[in-house]
């Protein structure tokens, strides 16, 4: 970054703060995770200065013919990587993507069946504070207010008797498998679309340790940036007769010029996601994030769902008598980041709830395994449990800096 550091000085400072951040800590937000240094550099290159409005072979530009070759080597990486017969590259963020998504096949009005936003869902999935309940009917299903797990039956009844014209299957905030097949079949009853947004779980469909959604729905929708290790955006994949109406919603519909730069990141990201290291690294997230469970529920912390299947877990901490906010500080203030996060039922707002989501992709990536996380998790658990006591504070930043030094992240990036 030397010609940053001339032009720029503020800029390159705060950049080479989050990067000395990030180096310093641990990273245990369940949506983040370290990219490879080659995704990074695709997002550093030329293909930023390149407008390509349109799809490789229809643009209104021209001089896209080597943009046109990366675009195509993201779908067909795409395509290979998911098994589907269809991809679209072009969305920039998750909530792009869904919403190209309802644009693409339903009429303002529909109805929209999804899983509420405090029991684990995502907010582009009809949540009152998002654009989407302006221009659709929402309706949700809920899970078991006992067990906190996903009540099927009470989903299918819900789809009988609001009939919804889409089913949204995928969470943000649900730390157990999803039985994309029960649901899938739900929507072939009432006559709905079925989307899996797989944003979270993307990696863990891949490596075989999680239900795939890919047979089971009519459009997939995921990030790049959670599980699959890539940039920054999203991608949707669908059934081949979607593909036109899709392509359309993407672009003209609510994007101009796609991210070629973004997009070149991503298909480094797909063709590292069919490698041996990621898929082994998947296994290990899973087998990270129970071992950390485990090591919570040890000490006495109340889990939803009483565990993980995948790689976050989420805590309530009404136990505790600390809300989500105080803890993600707490953790914040030893360099460990978590993320404040509503639980379901929870009756505190959603910035300041009741629960902390706290997850393994970013440590897995550093190589840290079960015995790092049983580390970890005591540590957590001192600091949640004695939130004013100085010398738990201490020794948490002693275990981070030692945690750090021997597993460095971009330890090959100079700034």
């Amino acid at each position: 970054m030397k010609h940053l550091s001339k032009q720029d000085k503020q800029i390159y400072q705060a950049v080479k703060n989050e990067l000395r951040r990030q180096q310093n800590g641990l990273v245990m937000i369940p949506s983040e995770n370290f990219t490879s240094l080659a995704v990074l550099e695709a997002m550093a290159s030329v293909l930023n200065n390149k407008y390509a409005e349109g799809y490789p072979g229809k643009r209104y530009y021209s001089g896209n013919q080597h943009v046109d070759e990366v675009e195509t080597l993201a779908i067909n990486r795409a395509k290979k990587l998911f098994r589907t017969e269809y991809a679209n590259v072009q969305p920039h963020s998750g909530t792009s993507a869904n919403l190209a998504v309802y644009f693409a096949l339903l009429k303002p009005g529909d109805k929209i069946l999804s899983l509420n936003l405090t029991h684990g869902g995502h907010l582009s999935h009809g949540s009152k504070a998002s654009l989407v309940s302006q221009f659709y009917k929402i309706a949700h299903y809920n899970v078991d207010p006992i067990t906190n797990l996903l009540d099927y039956d009470l989903l299918r009844q819900t789809a009988l008797n609001e009939k919804p014209r889409l089913i949204i299957s995928g969470f943000s905030s649900y730390p157990r498998k999803i039985n994309f097949k029960f649901i899938n079949d739900v929507a072939k009853e009432v006559s709905a679309y079925h989307l899996a947004d797989i944003s979270h779980i993307a990696g863990l469909i891949i490596a075989g340790e999680h239900p795939n959604a890919i047979s089971q729905a009519d459009v997939i929708t995921t990030t790049t940036h959670k599980t699959l290790r890539g940039p920054r955006g999203a991608v949707i994949m669908a059934k081949k007769e979607l593909a036109p109406q899709i392509d359309k919603a993407v672009f003209p519909g609510i994007q101009g010029g796609p991210l070629e730069h973004i997009i070149a990141a991503k298909a480094v990201c797909f063709a590292q996601a069919i490698t041996y290291k990621f898929i082994r690294d998947q296994k290990q997230t899973i087998k990270n994030a129970q071992a950390l469970a485990q090591t919570f529920i040890n000490n006495g912390l109340t889990l939803i769902t009483g565990g993980t299947d995948t790689h976050l877990i989420l805590i309530d901490l009404r136990p505790l008598k600390i809300s989500g906010k105080e803890a993600a500080d707490i953790l914040a203030s030893c360099n460990i980041y978590a993320n404040f996060n509503v639980i379901p039922f929870d009756e505190q707002p959603a910035n300041n709830p009741s629960g902390l989501r706290i997850g393994t992709p970013a440590l897995t990536t550093q190589g840290m395994k079960e015995s790092e996380m049983k580390i970890i998790g005591q540590a957590i658990c001192d600091l949640l449990k004695n939130p004013n006591n100085t010398d738990f504070k201490i020794k948490a930043k002693g275990l981070v800096a030692e945690l750090v030094s021997k597993f460095p992240i971009y330890n090959k990036l100079k700034y």
